[in-house]
């Protein structure tokens, strides 16, 4: 099996409370097991999200099946999906550069040794 990585970046809102509570919806166990299928069913097969600051990077991991417009169409009919995005926008911020409601940004690549 082939896969392919895609990375994106985001923000948390600025607040240490925001920030351990944001950690804690995504400690190990704790991610809804709705929001796990969901991304397991999109053809992802691993994913991590890493913090510095306020700044989050996810790195996924994606099979062959994996189309990131299906995926959009997938979590907009999910109405658990929704839930958990609606919440997580409590936690999360825009980056400076994104458009009007984006959310997660995929990384431009600029080096590969």
């Amino acid at each position: 099996m082939s896969t392919k990585r895609y990375c994106y970046s985001c923000d948390l809102k600025d607040n240490p409370k925001l920030i351990a509570e944001y950690k804690e919806y995504h400690a190990a166990g704790n991610a809804w097991p709705e929001i796990t299928k969901s991304i397991k069913d999109a053809g992802i097969v691993d994913m991590q999200i890493y913090l510095t600051g306020n700044r989050m990077f996810m790195i996924m991991e994606v099979d062959e099946t994996f189309d990131p417009v299906k995926k959009a169409e997938m979590d907009a009919n999910n109405p658990k999906v929704q839930e958990w995005e609606n919440l997580m926008w409590n936690y999360q911020q825009e980056l400076p550069w994104a458009k009007d409601g984006e959310k997660w940004i995929e990384l431009e690549k600029v080096f590969q040794l």
